[in-house]
């Protein structure tokens, strides 16, 4: 709000702070106030996603006039923040020519996501059955996603794919007249889930920034088995995180020879891999190293 702006605006002024971060490009309008009242300070922008990318294609799912208002104030505070902003952060190099692309500037700092860990591992037994899993709220890509794999996939295999995720109730009556999906939903621990699972599943075709659920599998120490998008800026340790499948017949392929693999509930080096590059400690030594520049 604009009392925000000005409370912030002030504080900066008063307090003589000469940096400002912006977790979130949708915050470009603070960075044009900023930069208009305090222009020696320096301000670095986080961007999540290409915002108006991710609600572009949310759009194209689902048109209607909100939509649409939601993609151009994205865009619009998003060139706001690009041109109010010394230093932009993105989390990816897709995202950087993204943003170069519509914006006329790429990143100049790269910040991986990280996960901070909100379980303990042994807080609950883990879930019986051998079963693939599938984690994802109910934004557009994952809905997409989760129904081609059902439409697609879930037919031919011999295993059970568990469907896991606040707000994908909605696809109950479509998924689970299909033959292997069970859809589980909203849960209060995530952790059984994942640790009950022979695999998890990503199967993605669109989107934005870095899926959460690859790094969350890492964390768990649990193979994925996604597609490029789902890959998308891990792609140098994708070859040891995983499968990559873009077509039915690949990540049939992919999960039939699981069973022939020995692969642990848990593999300690997809832990490690975790932690030398998601974590939350990755992360702030990241962060450390691109303030100190």
């Amino acid at each position: 709000t604009s009392a925000a702006e000005q409370a912030i605006v002030e504080r900066l002024s008063r307090e003589r702070i000469g940096r400002v971060f912006l977790n979130g490009s949708n915050l470009g309008r603070l960075a044009r106030a900023v930069k208009r009242t305090n222009p020696d300070v320096e301000v670095l922008t986080f961007f999540h996603n290409v915002e108006a990318r991710f609600f572009l294609g949310a759009f194209r799912q689902q048109p209607s006039l909100r939509a649409l208002g939601v993609m151009v104030a994205n865009a619009v505070a998003e060139r706001m923040a690009v041109r109010f902003s010394d230093r932009l952060i993105a989390l990816n190099r897709r995202d950087s020519e993204g943003i170069g692309r519509l914006y006329g500037r790429g990143a100049s700092d790269l910040l991986p996501m990280a996960l901070t860990e909100t379980e303990e591992h042994s807080a609950e037994r883990s879930k019986d059955g051998d079963y693939l899993l599938f984690v994802g709220g109910g934004f557009y890509a994952n809905r997409d996603g989760i129904l081609w794999f059902a439409r697609e996939v879930a037919p031919r295999l011999s295993i059970t794919t568990c469907v896991v995720g606040r707000g994908l109730e909605a696809l109950r009556t479509k998924i689970e007249r299909i033959p292997n999906v069970r859809l589980i939903g909203e849960v209060d621990a995530l952790a059984p889930w994942y640790q009950g699972a022979r695999a998890v599943i990503a199967p993605i075709f669109d989107g934005s920034g870095m899926k959460t659920k690859v790094a969350e599998a890492l964390m768990y120490g649990k193979r994925v088995i996604g597609t490029s998008e789902a890959f998308v800026g891990y792609e140098e340790v994708a070859a040891e995180i995983g499968w990559c499948c873009d077509d039915a017949n690949s990540f049939i392929a992919a999960i039939n020879a699981l069973g022939g693999l020995e692969i642990p509930a848990f593999d300690a080096r997809l832990r490690l891999l975790f932690e030398q590059r998601y974590s939350y400690e990755a992360a702030r030594n990241r962060l450390a190293a691109i303030l100190a520049r």
